[in-house]
């Protein structure tokens, strides 16, 4: 794991947000095996076979997880936003967040990096 990434989940604002940073960051570790994680835009990326995978973002009230390579993927109504390459899910705090459905997208998503 990048140390930098581990500073940056460590040090964002509230600390719900680096709670759910590390979960975020440890499914998309247990869905894509020799991820790369690097920060790249001020922000953790990771990425399969030089290719985006996924990217957490922190706000001031959100958490955001993009999932790139989406176009072939099927989402639950209005849980994402953006362009179908790539959809993000904004948590908030308290929000229930479904793991294990994140790990399923993120799987089928990076299948084809």
């Amino acid at each position: 794991m990048n140390q930098e990434v581990t500073n940056f989940i460590n040090n964002v604002n509230q600390p719900w947000q680096a709670i759910v940073g590390n979960q975020l960051r440890q499914i998309v570790h247990d869905s894509i095996p020799d991820v790369e994680e690097r920060i790249q835009y001020r922000k953790p990326h990771f990425l399969k076979n030089g290719k985006y995978a996924a990217v957490i973002t922190t706000a001031k009230e959100t958490v955001s997880f993009t999932i790139f390579n989406a176009s072939n993927l099927k989402l639950p109504e209005g849980l994402f936003e953006g362009p179908s390459e790539r959809k993000t899910i904004k948590i908030r705090d308290g929000q229930t967040v479904d793991y294990e459905l994140l790990t399923k997208l993120l799987k089928q998503a990076s299948s084809t990096l």
